[in-house]
């Protein structure tokens, strides 16, 4: 599988560890940039009482992990990813914060028919992860069995790559980010036909009851929400530094997918945006800002 999108490809549910090729750097990094949107939707969800035990799929270095511990004083987590370097990272970070007595790691892959026993939670988290699964309706019915009657499933998912630059930059290839992204958004529609789906109807076909749904805009300028919730609009912070690092590794993962695809015009510019050594890189622009959008589906089994 060919994982072209910097973000949640850098979630590998899948048994091959792709973590080598920087993944585990965006993932640190999407987390820092982020983080309080991440807390906006552990906020958000519709629980009926606090859980004790939460499973992570797809967690990769943590972003989700630490929220919701974060969030649920009280709660532990079992984390599971493919990637051993990514469940490393994970741990080391726990024994770093002081929670590593609330944090199980499990190494699976989870387009297997047979999932590990990741015991009863009352609370399943998965962003960015669900797109990835080969037989979605199959982990759909595995976390539906696993959930404690009542149960919350949380499926978070983007709608497509973050972008960073002013929509008339750079300067010598106004549009270049736009351009690039439709071409990475192409070559990934072929290996993951499920990234943008619909995830209400597939819940419910799997036996949940959908108890919510909510379409988030994030711009690291602020926070804004669609739909019947009240918005969460505190502003995510500036994290300068952060946000270049986060464009460039980005960035950097999306040229190698569409190295062939690009004109050799809009490759040279996106070039000159990747040369940290360069008058016009990606490092010393200060108009830079984080803007996506996530959806999230909030779901109980009955």
């Amino acid at each position: 599988m060919n994982h072209a999108h910097a973000h949640t490809a850098a979630h590998t549910p899948h048994g091959h560890d792709h973590a080598s090729d920087g993944q585990a750097e965006i993932l640190d990094l999407d987390a820092e940039v982020l983080a309080e949107h991440t807390a906006s939707i552990t906020a958000w969800l519709p629980l009926q009482t606090d859980p004790r035990h939460i499973v992570d799929l797809g967690c990769g270095t943590g972003a989700g992990t630490f929220a919701l511990l974060d969030r649920f004083p009280d709660a532990h987590v079992t984390a599971v990813d493919a990637s051993a370097e990514h469940l490393q990272r994970l741990r080391s970070k726990a024994c770093s914060r002081g929670v590593q007595e609330r944090v199980r790691t499990v190494q699976a892959d989870l387009d297997e028919a047979a999932w590990p026993d990741l015991g009863s939670p009352d609370l399943v988290w998965a962003s960015a992860s669900m797109h990835h699964m080969a037989h979605p309706d199959r982990a759909l019915r595995a976390v539906h069995e696993m959930l404690v009657p009542g149960g919350l499933f949380a499926v978070v998912e983007l709608a497509g790559h973050p972008r960073f630059l002013p929509e008339d930059a750079p300067e010598d290839r106004p549009g270049l980010e736009e351009r690039v992204h439709a071409e990475a958004d192409r070559l990934q529609a072929e290996h993951m036909p499920h990234r943008g789906a619909d995830w209400g109807p597939l819940l419910t076909t799997a036996g949940f009851r959908v108890e919510g749904e909510r379409i988030m805009a994030v711009n690291t300028e602020g926070t804004h929400t669609a739909g019947t919730h009240t918005a969460d609009t505190r502003p995510e912070g500036t994290h300068t530094a952060a946000i270049g690092r986060y464009a460039l590794s980005v960035l950097q993962r999306i040229r190698t997918a569409v190295t062939d695809t690009l004109t050799p015009e809009d490759l040279a510019a996106l070039d000159r945006l990747l040369d940290t050594s360069s008058s016009h890189s990606i490092l010393r622009r200060d108009d830079l800002t984080v803007r996506t959008e996530r959806t999230v589906w909030a779901a109980r089994r009955t």
